[in-house]
């Protein structure tokens, strides 16, 4: 147990650090909706000494993620901190529907202004576990997991990223696309090659592989195989030029393209739309390595990818081995919401909410 308390106060210190910077606008209020700082300013004048018990909880099912992160911010901006006693579950926790996932019990005006900002912390931070849960979920089949690369620096606002990352690793992606990314959870980030470098090499994919082979010598090789449209005659040249050397390709297809392979094999059109990567694509580079004897070479699919449709492929046994998701994974859809219950110990609260116990809330020391 004391193990355990040392690793999370090890962590709230990292968080706080890297995530609020003590910056004093949050003790301030600058961050915090003006209808809590004039309700603190009232109860310090009329209410002082009562203790409240505020809870929080959320409608979905879904992989809670952000308990660290909103410790942290108790822990360092509300006032008189040691007054306060906490009850929370962990991140990674599955969590029901209305399910009591924290409770802070203690005079309002010492923390009562933070509640929509844990709110916030909590709907981003366990949207995106949940996202990154279900999508990994989806690429796992017949007992063999997938792995999914967690791609969404292009997605949103920069300074989300070491947070996002750290809710992907909590819904289960260890494959980032950028160091800040995994940099609450003690990894660098991962990648290969982007469009930029063929453009560079004139769309020369062996010699755009061979530049990146002889600069990262300890990396394993992938090619990325679309910039010219022709997945699977570029597929082939790498894999020809580099043999054993090569790991894999990546396909990344615009959804708004047909790749050549079908304007030369018109006899394999049929009624599915042959936009992007599509399975049918997919299966035909797979015989075409194969009959090559390139069996060792793995095909990774990006662009456009959710849980719904990496479901549709596993059960279509569309032979990717490892998925690039970004977009996707960052909508926010699950918002939680804080309520005060207990006041003096007590049941006081708004019409329709209650105090609801959790036996599993842990004490936070």
């Amino acid at each position: 147990m004391k193990e355990i308390e040392l690793k999370l106060q090890g962590k709230i210190k990292r968080l706080t650090n890297q995530t609020f910077k003590f910056d004093e606008r949050i003790r301030e209020g600058w961050f915090s909706a003006v209808y809590f700082l004039k309700t603190r300013e009232i109860v310090e004048k009329y209410r002082p000494n009562n203790t409240v018990t505020m809870q929080f909880f959320q409608k979905k099912n879904a992989v809670l993620c952000g308990t660290d992160e909103v410790i942290a911010l108790i822990k360092t901006f509300a006032k008189n901190p040691e007054t306060l006693e906490i009850h929370s579950l962990k991140d990674g926790d599955k969590v029901k529907p209305y399910e009591t996932v924290l409770t802070i019990t203690g005079p309002y005006q010492n923390f009562g202004y933070l509640e929509g900002i844990i709110d916030g912390i909590f709907a981003r931070r366990t949207s995106v576990a949940t996202n990154v849960y279900n999508v990994v979920k989806a690429a796992r089949k017949s007992g063999v997991q997938k792995p999914i690369i967690f791609m969404g620096d292009r997605d949103d606002h920069f300074t989300q990223q070491a947070g996002d990352g750290y809710s992907a690793f909590i819904g289960g992606s260890k494959a980032q696309a950028t160091h800040a990314m995994s940099e609450w959870w003690g990894k660098m980030g991962m990648g290969t090659m982007p469009h930029a470098l063929l453009q560079l090499f004139q769309g020369d994919v062996v010699e755009a592989t061979k530049a990146y082979q002889e600069t990262y010598p300890e990396d394993e090789l992938t090619a990325l195989v679309d910039y010219n449209n022709d997945v699977l005659t570029d597929s082939l040249k790498v894999a020809r030029a580099f043999g054993d050397d090569l790991t894999g390709v990546r396909v990344d297809t615009s959804r708004t393209m047909v790749d050549q392979y079908f304007f030369r094999h018109p006899e394999v059109l049929g009624s599915f739309d042959p936009r992007g990567v599509s399975p049918e694509l997919i299966f035909a580079l797979r015989r075409a390595l194969d009959k090559e004897g390139y069996q060792h070479v793995k095909i990774i699919a990006t662009g456009g990818f959710t849980a719904e449709r990496i479901t549709e492929y596993e059960e279509l046994n569309v032979p990717v081995d490892i998925y690039g998701v970004g977009s996707s994974l960052l909508k926010i859809h699950i918002g939680f919401t804080g309520d005060n219950v207990l006041l003096n110990g007590e049941h006081e609260a708004k019409a329709g909410r209650r105090y609801r116990e959790n036996p599993r809330l842990e004490r936070v020391e």
